[in-house]
């Protein structure tokens, strides 16, 4: 089956489980890679014979307001998405609501909805190694599911958990520090998804431009960029509690 896939996904996590859900469907027919700082997202236009899968990882249970941002520009013309919100073993809270209320706003039609685990953009021992084989396993099984539905023709929107108004974001942002192994090779400035490196200081971070999605420090070679180890102590103890425990993935449909 063909489909175009709609994907924020700074660090890598949001990509495997979108790949996870789709290994049964073929290649994509199209990518909209939401991280993509300098693309016009209103020129991008699907149609009502299109099947779109639309993933994003939740931060701190709503939507990255970038990935919210750059999903309403587009124009869905009654594409049928499937939503997959990707989290890191806590919560995902309102993240698939309010997916699913931008991507109606932009046209699409939401026909299924899965909310999947990958490890923790920031606190890596949190969910490390998923999506694994058994989530493999269950997003296989997922899929066909979905599958199903979408030969079928059934374009029956599914009832997604989630509070409106939205919980209100929050959170101290961990904005990264560049090290002395830094070569200013650029690749961190080319690479943000909010332009919060400066290009001709790269060791300058706009603290108010940065969303704390760690691609910075995922991509570089040289492992220069660092989020400070007191932060992340005190996020791990604080989280400690509600990340243990294997969340298991969902479906809706």
């Amino acid at each position: 089956m063909k489909y175009t896939t709609i994907i924020f996904s700074p660090t890598g996590g949001t990509e495997k489980v979108a790949k996870a859900l789709t290994a049964t469907w073929g290649e994509s027919a199209a990518t909209v890679d939401l991280t993509k700082m300098d693309k016009d997202f209103a020129q991008v236009a699907l149609t009502s014979e299109d099947v779109a899968v639309i993933a994003v990882p939740s931060y701190g249970g709503r939507m990255p307001g970038l990935a919210a941002e750059r999903l309403a520009a587009l124009h869905g013309n009654g594409a049928r998405a499937v939503l997959v919100c990707v989290y890191g073993n806590r919560a995902y809270e309102d993240t698939l609501v309010e997916m699913e209320d931008l991507a109606k706003q932009a046209g699409f039609t939401v026909i299924a909805a899965v909310a999947a685990i990958a490890e923790h953009s920031i606190l890596r021992q949190f969910a490390a190694g998923r999506p694994d084989a058994e989530d493999q396993g269950v997003l296989t099984g997922y899929a066909q599911k979905i599958l199903n539905k979408l030969q079928a023709g059934e374009t029956g929107m599914p009832a997604i958990p989630g509070t409106r108004p939205y919980k209100k974001v929050s959170g101290v942002g961990m904005v990264p520090r560049t090290g002395t192994s830094c070569t200013k090779c650029g690749l961190c400035a080319a690479e943000c998804p909010a332009g919060a490196v400066d290009k001709n200081n790269i060791k300058s971070v706009d603290k108010d431009k940065c969303i704390s999605c760690m691609r910075c420090v995922t991509i570089c070679p040289q492992n220069a960029k660092s989020v400070s180890a007191l932060m992340l102590s005190g996020a791990s103890a604080m989280l400690k509690k509600a990340c243990s425990g294997r969340k298991a993935c969902e479906l809706y449909l």
